[in-house]
């Protein structure tokens, strides 16, 4: 498959995603800008190859039509719970587009329009509109008198390209609560006044540690999860108390180190931390995606100098300092991992550096930046979408059973 696709969260005024946008490329050129058929059957063999359910953990779909598209019927392929038909300016100069795109609102999908004009396309288009989204990267006089009409027609508005702190503070200052983009959620989050752990992965870990034969593999699966009990157990483990005389570089290092007694300790103690605070969700969740991506990709790297292990990490300690309300150095400062994942996180440095800048982009829908990196690190596009995609749907797995109320039978098995 020569596509790509990356998911991108509509972030929510609580910060937590509503939806997601799929966006695609072919070899470096957007699907949407292609016009003839044979972009429409490559979209279609790839919705039809995907399980688009764990991909956005039963989330709305926001999906760019264009008029072959939705002459193909390709909506119909989703329950209209699912998806939301999203549209440009091209389906509004296409009569028999937008005559589909009247049925498929009568068939109960909801219609998006990226962008808003003044004009009598857009106006004779709105009755079968639901959502306008606007580019907040853009500067455009028009902003306040589209958001007048928006609210005079009860259309909700998502704020779209949001793409540094600057615009999201100009986004929140308009009053638009819905915002996409790549730096959306560490902007909701630059000020979280603690690191703050999923009580849900106590109970995977008290259940785990309690076994009459704990399985450490299976401790270190758990406590990799959760970037906070992450940096914890290693703070912890090379603290002076230990004494090491080569330091912990991966959970597993640090659990061995620990012992399963002092481990029992740790965890008790974790677990009566009050946490009533607001657990920044998407960006532990980006966390986590970033750290499978990273470690999925690496055997696929020859020159990496970090293991799997060390390349979970690269990718997971990316949101560090956000979570921590420092700059990303200071976090990183006193933890003994590798001075190349360091060096990567720091200054992109390195072949470490190339990888964590190839997720960072393609976690961003940077196609075009992607790249060049994949072919430096000798990575098949096509594998890089591949594991994009497997990483996706573990996080969302592992997500649903972390939130998951543990029952007493579960807690058996």
């Amino acid at each position: 498959m020569g596509a790509t696709i990356v998911r991108q969260p509509i972030i929510g005024p609580d910060g937590e995603a509503v939806a997601y946008e799929l966006l695609y490329e072919d070899r470096g050129v957007s699907l949407y800008n292609q016009q003839d058929t044979q972009a429409a059957n490559m979209i279609e063999d790839f919705l039809l190859e995907m399980d688009s359910s764990r991909l956005l953990n039963n989330k709305k779909a926001f999906i760019t039509f264009t008029p072959n598209l939705l002459e193909k019927d390709i909506p119909k392929m989703f329950n209209p719970e699912a998806l939301v038909i999203q549209i440009e300016d091209n389906i509004l100069v296409h009569p028999v587009a937008q005559k589909l795109i009247e049925e498929h609102k009568h068939n109960g999908y909801e219609i998006a329009i990226k962008g808003f004009e003044f004009s009598s396309r857009y106006f004779a288009i709105l009755d079968v509109i639901d959502i306008i989204k606007l580019n907040m990267a853009k500067p455009n006089p028009s902003m306040n008198s589209i958001l007048d009409i928006a609210n005079s027609f009860k259309k909700r508005v998502i704020g779209y390209n949001v793409s540094s702190q600057e615009i999201y503070e100009s986004t929140k200052a308009l009053g638009i609560e819905y915002m996409q983009g790549s730096s959306v959620a560490e902007s909701m989050y630059t000020a979280v006044p603690q690191m703050e752990h999923l009580q849900s992965n106590f109970f995977q870990l008290i259940i785990a540690i309690t076994k009459e034969e704990p399985d450490l593999d299976d401790i270190a699966a758990i406590i990799s999860r959760d970037v906070t009990l992450t940096f914890s157990l290693l703070k912890l483990v090379n603290s002076a108390y230990f004494a090491l005389r080569n330091p912990a570089r991966s959970v597993k290092q640090a659990l061995v180190v620990l012992g399963v007694g002092q481990l029992k300790q740790w965890i008790y103690l974790l677990s009566f931390k009050n946490s009533d605070g607001k657990i920044p969700t998407e960006l532990i969740k980006t966390s986590f995606l970033r750290g499978q991506f990273c470690q999925e990709l690496s055997p696929y790297i020859a020159s990496l100098p970090i293991n799997k292990s060390e390349a979970y990490l690269l990718g997971m300690f990316s949101t560090l300092g956000l979570l921590m309300g420092v700059p990303l150095g200071d976090a990183l400062e006193p933890l003994p991992i590798a001075d190349e994942i360091k060096a990567a996180l720091m200054d992109s440095e390195g072949v470490c550096g190339d990888l964590y800048q190839l997720v960072l982009k393609y976690d961003n829908a940077d196609f075009k930046g992607m790249a060049p990196l994949a072919a430096s690190l000798g990575l098949e596009e096509n594998i890089v979408s591949q594991k994009y995609l497997e990483s996706a749907e573990y996080v969302n797995q592992i997500w649903n059973d972390l939130m998951s109320p543990y029952s007493a039978e579960s807690a058996k098995t």
